[in-house]
């Protein structure tokens, strides 16, 4: 398995999420001018501030070159992840449904929180089990994920809510305590926490790195 991982103007999570692919998989860069993803068989577009979060977070950042091959990546079926702004890039997209506000504190918070597996059977999750509690780091000031009630009832009759914030672990006041969000297909994923520094004991839990070990179990392409 080979992973692209995107850096635009402004992430500063790309390293991270590079190492952590490199523990399953080989990974490399893609720069945001590129316009093509260089044969990788998944995409991860990490977290930070593409462009600054200019205008609005992520809504810079989908119009970029590299943005117009993932899209047409995705829609084909290939496996993309989106961590923090990258979630906020797929929304930006059309790739996932919903948006991300600001933190009902609109304040920066920075915490461990526990994340409930809610479908195990995406790309990003076939390493987990249904109801399996995974401790990872999350950090933002607009992470509250909104969709309209009719949009939340078909996410959740499509199974694709894929993470849910524990009991007393939704501090960004997240519509139903939604953590992360999968296309109908589960081939792509976006998250507001932040799996690629869950990925050694050292730092306090390995548990995310699950989501990157069940990429690199998918047959490529």
């Amino acid at each position: 398995m080979k992973f692209g991982v995107v850096r635009f103007p402004g992430t500063c999570d790309d390293v991270d999420a590079f190492l952590a692919a490199s523990r399953v998989g080989e990974a490399e860069i893609l720069w945001h001018a590129d316009h093509d993803l260089k044969g990788v068989d998944a995409v991860i577009i990490p977290g930070g501030f593409s462009y600054g979060d200019h205008l609005r977070v992520g809504a810079v950042a989908r119009f970029s070159p590299v943005m117009r091959e993932v899209e047409l990546f995705a829609r084909n079926g290939g496996l993309v992840l989106g961590i923090c702004n990258g979630f906020q890039v797929l929304c930006e997209a059309g790739l996932l449904s919903g948006a991300l506000l600001p933190n009902t504190s609109l304040r920066f918070t920075c915490r461990q929180v526990d994340l409930e597996v809610v479908n195990a059977s995406t790309s990003w999750t076939n390493a987990c089990e249904v109801g399996e509690v995974l401790s990872v780091p999350a950090k933002h000031t607009t992470g509250r994920y909104y969709a309209p009630d009719p949009v939340l009832d078909e996410l959740e009759a499509n199974g694709q809510i894929v993470l849910k914030y524990a009991a007393g672990h939704n501090f960004n006041g997240s519509a139903r305590d939604i953590a992360g969000v999968s296309n109908k297909a589960g081939n792509v994923v976006g998250l507001m926490p932040h799996p690629e520094h869950a990925v050694d004991v050292l730092t306090g839990s390995a548990d995310g790195l699950k989501l990157f070990a069940s990429a690199a179990a998918v047959p490529a392409a």
